[in-house]
């Protein structure tokens, strides 16, 4: 499939639902292969993708996977974000009392109780040594040594929009982040940066819903004129 990349810009959305259709390993080969121009700080390209196979292993990554799903989930219907930064942290521990009862229900034909039969699974993993996470330091969340690493992840997922695939990056694994790096061999320098599912898409989204611009732009200030006016 052939897209320019303004409309493969504007119609890569998250995928969740794949055919049983395999993708060749020729394929993913060409897909890391563009994802990998993507920026990072000082060039360091401090990613190292793993390719999950072995079914046992998919399947103990999946079982590591919903134990953040339903805490996900029992936060969610609270009305909370969840694990945001700022948050009301007795409200977010009497949601998460709820989720033992939410993994008891499951759900069959979710994606995370299946993740471990999708066509392509990606842990993405990222070498702290390589990342210049200015800041380090401050008394908040930090986040900006992600601008070394998801970059990659989106070019990626780019690239599969462009081939006619689908898919999506969950973050879901850093939950049990420790056992994940134990599973897949990773010293204690990396972290996990997320996993990606990829295949062919049972529904190609295409009319993606995004706030305005006018939403989340501003002139000079937070609280400055709107932009466009």
């Amino acid at each position: 499939m052939d897209l320019d990349l303004l409309a493969t810009l504007r119609t890569t959305g998250a995928v969740r639902e794949f055919t049983d259709e395999p993708v060749p390993d020729e394929v993913v080969a060409r897909l890391l292969d563009t994802a990998r121009f993507a920026p990072s700080g000082g060039n360091r390209q401090g990613w190292h993708v793993v390719l999950l196979k072995d079914p046992a292993m998919r399947r103990q990554l999946r079982d590591l996977y919903l134990v953040g799903w339903y805490d996900y989930l029992a936060m969610m219907f609270a009305g909370l974000t969840p694990w945001a930064p700022v948050t009301d942290r007795a409200a977010e521990a009497t949601a998460l009392a709820k989720a033992p009862a939410l993994a008891a229900q499951g759900d069959p034909n979710g994606f995370a109780e299946n993740i471990d039969t999708v066509p392509v699974l990606l842990a993405l993993l990222v070498d702290l040594q390589a990342l210049a996470a200015v800041d380090r330091d401050l008394d908040r969340y930090t986040f900006a040594g992600g601008a070394s690493i998801y970059p990659f992840a989106w070019n990626l997922l780019l690239a599969a929009r462009s081939e006619g695939l689908g898919g999506v990056i969950t973050t879901m694994p850093i939950h049990q982040e420790a056992a994940v790096l134990e599973l897949l061999g990773a010293p204690d320098h990396y972290a996990v940066a997320g996993v990606l599912a990829l295949g062919h898409p049972v529904h190609q989204p295409t009319r993606l819903r995004r706030a305005e611009v006018a939403t989340f732009t501003t002139v000079d200030r937070l609280d400055g004129p709107t932009f466009p006016s």
